[in-house]
């Protein structure tokens, strides 16, 4: 029996497409907007992490290595990537009319 990628990665780390119980399409666009935001903020420097972002939409079993490659990036690239990450995710407040 195969241990679920979830369970590789620590409480504190479930966020975004690492968290537990996604649909597998939510977790796809969760990692398409994660590898946007790491392309457009980091470019050709976070190419091995675009391409675990990548290769993790079909298989779940690459999670675990995409963040340790995002937690492995420079803390100022890293910064940047969670922020905007936070930003786009952010609920967005009840538009007033």
């Amino acid at each position: 029996m195969s241990v679920p990628p979830s369970t590789l990665i620590p409480s504190a780390d479930r966020w975004g497409p690492f968290a537990e119980g996604l649909d597998p399409a939510e977790r796809c666009a969760r990692l398409r907007t994660l590898r946007s935001i790491v392309h457009l903020l980091i470019g050709p420097r976070a190419g091995q992490l675009r391409a675990l972002l990548k290769e993790a939409e079909s298989d779940a079993a690459v999670l675990p290595a995409a963040l340790k490659a995002l937690d492995a990036l420079a803390p100022l690239d890293r910064r940047r990537v969670l922020a905007s990450y936070a930003a786009i995710e952010r609920p967005s407040p009840e538009v007033r009319r």
